[in-house]
């Protein structure tokens, strides 16, 4: 099992920037994606960007041109910065961690969550 440690949410004023982390520790398999997601109040968790451990990216076209996301594989560590943030930003951003195991078992694992509000 993979356990997703978060860090770097907060409170900024529109057009601020701020910088997410999560690192995985556990049972970590070498080729995995890992990424973010967002919940705001009333909606539903969606994708906001994932890397592969190769690098391949993945944006919502919301936060495209704004938003990068990279990952340091020696650390296991993936980060979200976000720049030119919106008050529509606003939500809980949540790590997950996908990957499939030998037996080709679908593995995913979630972080606890950090609040990012932006205030306009």
């Amino acid at each position: 099992q993979v356990q997703l440690v978060e860090s770097g949410g907060g409170l900024v004023q529109a057009g601020g920037s701020l910088r997410l982390s999560c690192a995985a520790s556990g049972r970590i398999f070498s080729m995995n994606s890992m990424g973010w997601y967002r919940q705001a109040p009333g909606k539903q968790r969606e994708l906001v960007a994932s890397i592969t451990s190769g690098g391949t990216t993945t944006y919502a076209d919301s936060v495209k041109g704004r938003f990068t996301i990279s990952r340091d594989n020696a650390k296991n560590t993936v980060y979200l910065q976000m720049n030119s943030l919106k008050s529509e930003d606003t939500a809980v951003y949540y790590c997950k961690y996908e990957a499939t195991d030998y037996y080709y078992r679908n593995l995913n694992s979630w972080g606890q969550g950090t609040q990012v509000t932006v205030s306009s």
